[in-house]
């Protein structure tokens, strides 16, 4: 049985002669929490555009449950999107905003009210209905736009950084609601945003963006444990890549050390990337380490100490529970699975697509 849903086929689209999209491709299944991650002007949420129906491809089709909708406008779509600007109308109620596309399709009044009692408890709204939104806070403003678009019952549910206007606790209170949402309602959402934290939080599979292209896709888990290059090393988390020599297999030479992996495959004296996350790197004894430096400063995160020890030209961040002193000099230490080898890109968009086994 085919669980797809959607279907982005080479797509292409440039403005002002400037590529964002370049034959990009991109399958997402039933019910799936996929999110579109990367920086500013990436193409996230030029692709977003497109799904929803806002923007059309210069080049490439949109299938929707097998169908082409390339051609099709935003209301003809069963796709639904909100955005960072929750656009509530100002001199409604609360319940006459969730209301608003129902009417739209002339539901009956018993159906209009049962859905907006519905739509107000799944986002713990309950209550509100007589309200206008200038009196509600920001996040409560954004659940009404989330309760206003599941009311019309979409397959998909596309959200443009919904989050973005709202403080950290904010956040991650609604990052938990999308996800209760999503359990509670079966539909599939494409999410985006550029908050790493955000896309590893919720998401079932992660699509890492750069200039248009897909650097990588796959769980949480595996975007941040197994980064395909340093691109997403590096915008996922926190990372010390360095260069390095993989001399054979199991065997990288970092900073004049020889120091075991797990890695396979390479050339023999082959210039590689090395990826070691701060956390996976432990502080001992100088003479213990398998690399030694100086410490150059600690700060203290709440859960944990950021320490940056400096070895010879590299500065490495370690993520420690144990602080350290200013001065010292210590050695550090790290197991052969905690580090990544990698392939240096032959550009700095080179594409790498990787699903999950």
């Amino acid at each position: 049985m085919n669980d797809e849903i959607l279907k982005l086929k080479n797509i292409s689209k440039e403005f002002d002669g400037k590529p964002i999209l370049e034959d990009f491709s991109l399958d997402i299944k039933k019910n799936e929490f996929v999110t579109l991650l990367g920086p500013s002007g990436c193409g996230k949420s030029t692709t977003l555009r497109i799904i929803g129906g806002f923007l059309k491809p210069d080049e490439g089709q949109v299938f929707f449950e097998g169908k082409d909708i390339t051609n099709l406008s935003p209301d003809k779509r069963n796709v639904n999107t909100v955005f960072q600007k929750y656009s509530l109308f100002p001199h409604m109620s609360i319940a006459e905003n969730i209301a608003f596309g129902l009417k739209l399709k002339n539901k009956s009044k018993t159906y209009i009210k049962d859905k907006i009692e519905y739509a107000l408890k799944l986002v713990n709204m309950d209550g509100y209905e007589k309200r206008k939104p200038e009196s509600l806070s920001g996040g409560q403003q954004q659940r009404v736009a989330i309760a206003r678009a599941i009311v019309n019952e979409p397959k998909m549910l596309l959200l443009d950084e919904p989050l973005g206007a709202l403080d950290l606790k904010l956040r991650h209170d609604m990052q938990r609601e999308l996800i209760k949402i999503k359990q509670e309602v079966g539909i599939t959402f494409v999410y985006v945003t550029h908050d790493q934290d955000e896309a590893l939080t919720m998401s079932d599979r992660i699509i890492v963006m750069n200039q248009g292209i897909i650097q990588q896709m796959g769980s949480s888990k595996s975007i941040y444990d197994e980064p395909q290059n340093a691109f997403v090393a590096d915008f996922i988390g926190d990372s010390n890549i360095i260069d390095g020599v993989m001399e054979q297999d199991c065997l990288v030479r970092i900073q004049g050390r020889r120091i075991e992996c797990v890695d396979v495959g390479f050339g023999k004296n082959e210039p590689v990337d090395v990826v070691i996350r701060p956390e996976d790197l432990v502080i001992v004894e100088e003479k213990d380490g398998l690399l030694s430096g100086l410490v150059v400063s600690i700060i203290f995160k709440g859960a944990y100490y950021e320490i940056k020890v400096r070895a010879e030209d590299y500065e490495w961040m370690v993520q420690s529970v144990n602080p350290a002193q200013i001065g010292a000099k210590v050695g550090l230490t790290i197991l052969p699975d905690n580090i990544q080898i990698m392939h240096k890109p032959h550009s700095s968009d080179e594409e790498i697509v990787k699903e999950d086994e």
